[in-house]
């Protein structure tokens, strides 16, 4: 009985045009659209890239090697003729060093902030919901956790909501977990070990994007 309302079924669709609509218990897996990091071992772990449309972070402590990390996505990014955007909340970002390391700068937007972490949200919320862009970050690693006390869990769920099914990569950068949509990814640098030779002296001192250096991730999440 079954059998023959299915056949009945497939008959009207096909009719109408419709039949591909109808499927079998047997799902075929969903690709899944991803950015490549330009870092070949990052890709593998992250099964080709960070997903679009999702929110990741980037999380380690200072000179671990995740501005490095940062700089090769802005790299591949604009390789593959996407514009690029920075929300820079504490103005570390050094464009020299991110120039020297291959970045094409005439594709990124630097909204530089000095420490305001609200305003840089702000900021964060007006680029995403601008669109066209294929991959943005928001870093906020050296902001104190006391001025991130301000954002509301919910803000992480509209920023998500806001890039949901976009080609955009949206990336918070942090010295520890933050945020990440259910779909996103969590790139993770090995705190125990000594990543980069980078020396800091004061605030004035730059993210500065290192070369020739190993990086030891993990990567939490994903679908």
């Amino acid at each position: 009985m079954a059998s023959a309302l299915r056949v009945e079924l497939e008959s009207l669709l096909r009719a109408q045009k419709l039949d591909r609509t109808l499927t079998t218990n047997t799902c075929a897996p969903v690709a899944r659209d991803v950015a490549a990091t330009g870092l070949r071992a990052l890709d593998q772990q992250l099964r080709g890239g960070i997903p679009r449309g999702h929110l990741s972070e980037i999380v380690g402590p200072r000179s671990s090697g995740r501005t490095t990390v940062l700089c090769r996505m802005f790299q591949a990014a604009a390789d593959r003729g996407e514009a690029i955007a920075l929300i820079d909340t504490c103005d570390r970002f050094d464009p020299v060093s991110a120039a020297a390391s291959g970045v094409d700068l005439s594709k990124l937007l630097w909204v530089r902030e000095c420490g305001d972490a609200p305003r840089a949200l702000k900021a964060l919320n007006l680029v995403l919901q601008a669109g066209g862009f294929g991959l943005v970050a928001f870093d906020v690693a050296d902001v104190p956790a006391v001025a991130r006390r301000p954002f509301p869990y919910t803000t992480w769920m509209r920023i998500a909501r806001v890039i949901e099914g976009s080609q955009t990569v949206a990336v918070v950068v942090a010295a520890e977990h933050l945020a990440r949509s259910p779909g996103g990814v969590t790139i993770a640098f090995d705190t125990s070990t000594e990543t980069s030779r980078a020396q800091w002296s004061g605030i004035a001192d730059r993210a500065r994007c290192l070369r020739g250096i190993e990086l030891r991730t993990r990567v939490i999440g994903g679908r």
